[in-house]
């Protein structure tokens, strides 16, 4: 990868001046090679000089002349996969100062060249690392509360603990998706009761609605199915026999509805995981009670307490209420050890903004079990709103009146949803504008990329047809229009993208690269024609269109949306 080769290029530069005495020794801070703000003064830039400048005691443009004076350009080699032998040109064509005291380089199109035969070459592959070595990651993500039908906002920790895993999985992690079911407790009982309700409604029975119940018209749906199979059996069954039975029926038949819908969504799990079992097999009483007698729970006023403050926490923590009853947070410990206890290096959860109380708590109850939270990632996805016209829908599982995810995909397709699901940062609240992601405009994200990758493809069925030679890995040279370096220079930036995607746990960066990669194929299409009668030059520039729509297609289906050949 460029930028990688070109840091290390730089750096080489320091550890030279530093050994000569024209820089002090000690620690290089962290720099940035990235594009320039003006185009004009080069491809890539670093700003090396200027974050060395305080502890050099220098003005910035004097570092970088030293830097420069020290940089050896025959150690920057082009992209690999590539021959050992150097190639006939220089990966650096240009190295100039630029401003305050940035490092700018030109890339040579020797090196473009290389690296469109890499990308042809790796197809499929192109962009595919074994940077995580074969560690294991568990990213646990949606785990919705089975007492409904997902609503709308969950496909956004839907897609983007998906396209996290896709991102892990194609950086060279052993990955594993997981569900975790909240089968247990104050709501799942609420829930039971809510379905009881119904069904002795149906025989005319007295009964009160739950105060906190649930309103759904499924919940009616679930009564009215036992009532047609059952009839009146459970009429005359002791109540605790007869809900227990009803929870498990609304469990099995939500759960049903919420793996269909994850998988009309495109998301499948490795394993969904009961938190029920966690207290039947004792994991959560044990936990408790090792905290205790490891001086980190206590009891008051008859409850248990977690000693969270301890820990970083704003204030203690209810493991156990008075009453016996243990907390969600009570089952949180154990669950995340038993993660590590199956074998996991790394575990990667997604949560909803409702649960940011909770981070503190969890990671403090691993450290106090003697687990190590550093292995642990937490990402907070801000809430979605979704709007039908000027009117804000509100949702509530408990009244009853919310949007679907169903109700989304249905609307918009399974591409739009998921596109639009991740492609902001997902720290930031987001709008759901549901006319766009249905719009066939370069105004939709989503409309615009695919519609660059069928556009590609087009071009391409149309010189087959016309007989013309769909490029090849060889004869590259004439691809040489500015608007042709500026494509491969993005369809080249792929890997370093999925990387640091990866590495920062950042997949809404698929979907910039996506659009720009097609902005920057829009640009090429517009200025080169590639079915010209130059048969060296069409045959260039169809290798370069295959080239791009490698790229193009990696991330769709890293993002888990279609790239359609035709629209």
């Amino acid at each position: 990868m460029i930028r990688p080769e070109l840091t290390a290029c730089v750096l080489a530069a320091v550890r030279a001046a530093q050994a000569a005495g024209d820089l002090p020794d000690g620690a290089v801070p962290a720099f940035d090679v990235a594009p320039p703000k003006d185009v004009a003064h080069g491809d890539l830039a670093a700003n090396a000089a200027l974050v060395m400048a305080k502890t050099a005691k220098l003005p910035p443009r004097k570092v970088a002349e030293i830097l420069v004076r020290h940089l050896d350009a025959t150690r920057f080699r082009p992209h690999a996969p590539l021959p050992a032998e150097p190639l006939p040109e220089a990966g650096l064509t240009a190295v100039s100062i630029e401003g305050p005291g940035f490092i700018n380089f030109r890339i040579g199109s020797a090196w473009l060249h290389e690296t469109l035969r890499a990308v042809l070459t790796s197809d499929d592959a192109f962009g595919r690392s074994d940077a995580g070595a074969g560690r294991s990651v568990l990213v646990e993500y949606v785990s919705a509360n089975p007492t409904g039908p997902l609503h709308a906002g969950t496909g956004r920790n839907a897609a983007v603990g998906d396209v996290l895993a896709n991102l892990l999985a194609f950086g060279g992690h052993a990955v594993s998706r997981e569900y975790y079911v909240n089968d247990f407790g104050n709501q799942v009982e609420s829930l039971a009761r809510s379905v009881d309700y119904h069904y002795l409604r149906a025989f005319e029975r007295p009964a009160v609605f739950p105060e906190d119940g649930y309103q759904g018209a499924y919940v009616e749906g679930i009564a009215a199915a036992i009532v047609a199979r059952d009839a009146g059996r459970w009429l005359d069954r002791p109540e605790d026999e007869r809900l227990d039975a009803f929870r498990a029926e609304a469990l099995e038949r939500l759960l049903a509805d919420i793996r269909e819908t994850l998988e009309q969504f495109g998301v499948r799990f490795d394993r969904w995981f009961s938190e029920r079992s966690l207290h039947e097999s004792g994991a959560v009483a044990r936990t408790v009670r090792a905290l205790v007698d490891a001086g980190h729970a206590y009891e008051k006023e008859g409850a248990i307490w977690f000693a969270a403050e301890r820990f970083g926490d704003d204030k203690d923590r209810v493991l156990v209420r008075a009453d016996g009853r243990p907390t969600y947070f009570a089952a949180d410990i154990p669950y995340h050890l038993d993660k590590f206890s199956r074998g996991f290096d790394r575990l990667v959860d997604v949560w909803g903004v409702d649960h940011i109380g909770d981070v503190a708590r969890v990671r403090g109850g691993l450290r106090a079990a003697g687990a190590d939270p550093d292995r642990l990632d937490i990402l907070i996805h801000q809430h979605v709103r979704f709007k039908s016209g000027a009117d804000v829908v509100r949702m509530s599982k408990r009244s009853g009146g919310f949007i679907e995810l169903r109700d989304v995909v249905d609307e918009v397709g399974r591409d739009a949803a998921r596109f639009f699901f991740v492609m902001s940062h997902y720290s930031n609240p987001m709008d759901f504008d549901f006319e766009l992601a249905k719009a066939q405009s370069q105004d939709n994200p989503v409309y615009y990329v695919q519609y660059a990758h069928a556009r590609m493809s087009g071009i391409l069925r149309e010189a087959e047809r016309l007989g013309r030679r769909l490029g090849g890995v060889d004869a590259l040279t004439p691809l040489a229009h500015p608007a042709e370096l500026a494509l491969i220079h993005k369809i080249a930036e792929f890997p370093e993208v999925v990387a640091l995607a990866a590495a920062r746990l950042e997949p809404h960066k698929l979907c910039t690269y996506g659009h720009e990669l097609a902005e920057a194929f829009h640009a090429f299409y517009t200025q080169c024609r590639v079915l010209v009668d130059e048969e060296d030059v069409a045959a260039a520039r169809a290798s370069l269109l295959l080239g791009a729509r490698i790229a193009l297609r990696n991330t769709l289906h890293l993002l888990g949306v279609a790239a359609p050949d035709r629209m």
